[in-house]
């Protein structure tokens, strides 16, 4: 097991610059504990050869379905760019607590179909479908890097990825396959140690997307989307000017996984990273620069294959207090036990 650790639009728009110790305004943390060990090179250094795996496992995939896409896209409708954020009522406001789902029971009726991950002749890909198109939608964490010695530079998205903590602000990003075939962000990260993480928004989806592209490790993706590089402050690599949320990172760990399957084959790397400082277009934060409209982020969320989604309706529900809830309800009260009936 692999492990180290080491220690943001267009326009006339402008960026606000955040530090994470800024917003809290306490004393200083401890620092995160540093442990490295040697990373050189566990990596492939034949990037032909990973241009070529990758090819083949997009085949593998066929993550497209269809063999005209553009002739497919010309016969849907137009992007609508008049559709605003709204938010509205939930399925059923009248709902109560011990109420269950909202659908009067029609989800009850339907068949559960079980499938074990390592069943015979279940090839590895399907379960990479079948997990991308389920858990949805997904975060997308556009990266930025720079090799080590500072000779290319790197842009990319990526779906499996999150926040996990905020003190320290801590990432999380995976990348599919191990250290002898890795992408050429995750040998980027390996490398510097840093990485900046955008926030991709719908007025440049398009160019986003063309950064998921297959280039060779060394011919940057910066130039094929069209996308502007700007300076960070803590790190080498650029963020995306256009990007309204932008986050520097460095390195914190990373751990490399085995498959379960074929004895021997490594199959993903996780890579936790530690965010330094963060920017914010000015015309998306508040005045407390703790919050972000989503009606100017716009995001864009991964779903299953080559799909995207937008984010343009919203619900908002009020967490329940146990006091007011259940304590102050001879109704709730009686819904809680230490387990339901047949558990």
């Amino acid at each position: 097991m692999f492990v180290t650790r080491s220690k943001t639009l267009s326009r006339t728009f402008h960026s606000k610059v955040i530090t994470p110790s800024s917003i809290t305004q306490q004393l200083t943390p401890t620092p995160l504990s540093i442990r490295r060990l040697s990373i050189s090179p566990p990596f492939s250094t034949s990037p032909p050869k990973m241009a070529t795996q990758r090819a083949d496992a997009e085949k593998e995939i066929k993550r497209n379905p269809h063999p005209d896409f553009k002739a497919i896209e010309a016969s849907r409708p137009p992007f609508d760019n008049t559709r605003s954020w709204e938010i509205k009522q939930t399925p059923l406001p009248s709902w109560t607590l011990g109420s269950g789902a909202n659908d009067a029971g029609a989800s009850l009726s339907k068949n559960h179909i079980e499938i074990d991950p390592y069943e015979p002749g279940r090839p590895p890909v399907y379960n990479y479908k079948l997990m991308i198109s389920g858990i949805v939608p997904r975060p997308i964490g556009f990266i930025s890097t720079r090799s080590g010695d500072g000779t290319s530079t790197n842009l990319a998205p990526f779906s499996y990825f999150n926040m996990i903590c905020p003190d320290p602000p801590l990432f999380t990003v995976g990348f599919a396959g191990g250290l002898d075939n890795c992408k050429d962000t995750l040998r980027n990260l390996l490398e510097s140690k840093e990485c900046c993480i955008n926030i991709i928004s719908e007025h440049f989806v398009e160019a986003a997307n063309a950064t998921s592209i297959n280039a060779p490790y060394g011919e940057s993706e910066w130039g094929l989307s069209g996308l502007t590089p700007e300076k960070c402050r803590d790190v080498k690599c650029d963020r995306v000017k256009e990007a309204v949320f932008s986050i520097e990172g460095k390195l914190e760990s990373s751990r490399e996984f085995e498959s379960k399957k074929i004895e021997g084959k490594k199959t993903g790397v996780l890579c936790v990273i530690e965010g330094t400082r963060f920017w914010v277009r000015e015309d998306a934060l508040n005045e407390e620069r703790n919050l972000i409209d989503p009606a100017v982020l716009k995001p864009i969320s991964r779903l299953g294959g080559i799909t995207y989604g937008r984010t343009i309706d919203a619900l908002e529900i009020p967490r329940p207090d146990y006091e007011e809830s259940v304590k102050q309800s001879e109704q709730a009260k009686k819904l809680v036990k230490p387990k339901l009936d047949g558990q």
